[in-house]
């Protein structure tokens, strides 16, 4: 799980590339050298939660991950707040990744 923030500007896909990125560096996947896979072989799975999902290019955020096979889905979330004539904000994006590594079974 992460989060990504955009202070000024309410640039969607960056808090969305902010919020994977955030989650990526709160974990550490050393499993695929027990099961004889490299990270490559990894389908990285991205849900990013943003007030307006039509907002985000899921293809940069696919982009910014280091490793993997990317999907990413958008869908409502995070937050948004609004300056006072609506024309900047704080914007909040969420992300939740997952991995899998094909058994071969």
């Amino acid at each position: 799980m992460g989060m990504g923030v955009d202070v000024h500007g309410l640039d969607y896909t960056l808090a969305a590339k902010r919020a994977v990125f955030d989650a990526i560096h709160h974990s550490s996947l050393g499993f695929s050298r027990l099961v004889g896979a490299t990270a490559d072989d990894m389908t990285v799975n991205v849900t990013i939660g943003a007030p307006h999902p039509e907002k985000v290019n899921a293809d940069e955020v696919a982009d910014s991950l280091p490793h993997g096979r990317a999907n990413v889905d958008v869908v409502v979330g995070g937050l948004q707040l609004l300056n006072d004539d609506g024309t900047d904000g704080t914007l909040i994006a969420n992300a939740i990744i997952t991995v899998s590594i094909e058994d071969g079974k």
